[in-house]
């Protein structure tokens, strides 16, 4: 099965809505990556991907990549260095764990979109929206082999 058939049509579109509803809280840009076969280090797969999608360069350095490899089932959220420079240690630790429990229940659109959802909410406290917002990089979802 590809990542694509893997959430479906109905999911891909929901999830791409939760991003854009995110996005209206933040200046941050995020993106969601999904593929079957992570054949390294998780983080490190995502540190390629997040440069790869040009994530690092957004005017303010505050992309965040939710990436997800299902066969392997490893997931990471990584952000840019805008972002690592004022967050506190463990900024994504709590969204991480409740992305997780949906992901353990099977329940993997729900929770992308929970954890896009409180990566808006986390980004808003040092990232807020501004009124000339220009949305830097695509909502929509990447996809991998």
């Amino acid at each position: 099965m590809s990542p694509k058939e893997f959430l479906g049509k109905e999911n891909e579109l929901l999830i791409t809505k939760a991003i854009e509803k995110a996005e209206h809280k933040t200046s941050g840009e995020i993106r969601v990556h999904v593929e079957n076969k992570c054949g390294e280090e998780v983080l490190d797969r995502a540190a390629w991907l997040f440069k790869k999608l040009k994530m690092h360069e957004t005017k303010d350095r505050n992309g965040v990549l939710i990436y997800l490899s299902i066969n392997d089932r490893k997931f990471a959220i990584i952000g840019d260095a805008g972002i690592n420079k004022v967050v506190p240690e463990g900024f994504w630790n709590e969204n991480k764990e409740m992305m997780i429990s949906h992901f353990k229940n099977g329940e993997f659109a729900i929770g992308l979109i929970k954890g896009i959802e409180k990566a808006g909410e986390q980004l808003k406290q040092f990232f807020p929206y501004q009124g000339n917002d220009v949305n830097e990089l695509s909502d929509e979802i990447s996809y991998g082999e």
